[in-house]
């Protein structure tokens, strides 16, 4: 019993504390980041303007009365 609180207290005694890392990448992004992020953005406008349209068209669609069919004759 003896050895076995010994040996707990030696661990604790002999232990550190672990520190994060603090700055391993200290400069900002790069140019091809940025250029990265922005090819993203478009891509994700390009999509987000048809959506939009699409969604409008439908509410308009849901708002309006629908038109009363015209008969055609047919010779």
């Amino acid at each position: 019993m003896r050895t076995a609180i010994n040996t707990l207290i030696a661990t604790i005694a002999t232990t550190t504390t672990a520190f994060a890392a603090n700055g391993a990448q200290g400069d900002e992004p790069g140019l091809l980041a940025w250029g990265f992020i922005g090819f993203c953005a478009v891509i994700l406008v390009g999509q987000l303007v048809p959506a939009a349209m699409l969604v409008i068209g439908a509410f308009k669609g849901l708002a309006t009365a629908p038109k009363e069919a015209k008969q055609v004759k047919h010779d």
